[in-house]
């Protein structure tokens, strides 16, 4: 079975440089509908079979188009929920950066519990299941490989490539997952193959911008990654990346 982990469009909390977390109302910016229209497109010559996403309005937002062209009636899923960042949420970036448990989140993924809410290391067991889960479903029910779409945020995807990576979570935020973009993962009876990853099209303009030029992290995990190592590129997703402020939402 192949998995399409697309990431939502880039939404208001990116433009503002906050982590949205589960908070309610965060919608698609202009610029994220644009992104949304576009993924139907690049998608709409492929067999897909199913469309599963998090329940939270900007993935609902993203696959509407897809869904449309597709006729296809979209399945949420709990597990599939951006992290739960407890009294973080809804925080600005440039607050969080000043938090002791920031520099965990960026080098100790696994031993990172938000307070009042979930550790990253949760986040990845229910994210995992919940693929495999979907995918085993559509095994039993095809008898085939088949392709279908999994919309979720930064950090869950992150933490699901690097399951199929082999990567330990701790080395999660050296993955970059940009608003929009699409990784693929391929699951055989023996191992799981990456296919694509952070996949977001033909404009690779922004792997030529430098310094003030690249665009603000868009998760807790992006903007970590950038005051870690204020040299080199900053992870994607909304804790550690280069895009947006909801990234994954602490993935960029």
């Amino acid at each position: 079975m192949t998995v399409i982990l697309l990431r939502h469009g880039a939404s208001t909390s990116n433009l503002a440089r906050t982590l949205a977390g589960r908070s309610t109302g965060v919608e698609l910016t202009e610029r994220g509908d644009e992104q949304a229209r576009a993924v139907a497109e690049r998608l709409a010559g492929l067999p897909i079979e199913r469309i599963v996403h998090s329940p939270l309005l900007r993935c609902q937002r993203t696959v509407a188009p897809l869904a449309e062209k597709f006729g296809l009636e979209p399945v949420f899923d709990e597990r599939l929920i951006e992290v739960d960042y407890g009294e973080w949420t809804g925080r600005p970036i440039a607050e969080l950066l000043e938090e002791p448990l920031w520099k965990v989140v960026q080098r100790h993924a696994s031993g990172a519990v938000f307070p009042g809410g979930e550790g990253l290391a949760q986040v990845q067991t229910r994210a995992v299941a919940a693929i495999r889960d979907h995918d085993r479903a559509l095994a039993e029910q095809h008898g085939r490989d088949a392709l279908w779409v999994a919309c979720t945020h930064g950090d869950v995807i992150k933490s699901v490539l690097a399951d199929a990576l082999g990567i330990h979570l701790d080395g999660f935020q050296r993955i970059m997952v940009e608003p929009a973009s699409i990784s693929v993962i391929r699951y055989t009876p023996t191992a799981p193959y990456v296919w694509r990853l952070n996949d977001t099209g033909t404009d690779l303009s922004a792997l030529a911008a430098t310094g003030p030029q690249r665009s603000a992290p868009t998760s807790a995990a992006d903007a970590g990654a950038a005051t870690a190592d204020a040299s080199g590129p900053v992870p994607g997703g909304e804790l550690g990346g280069t895009g947006s402020a909801d990234n994954g939402n602490a993935e960029r």
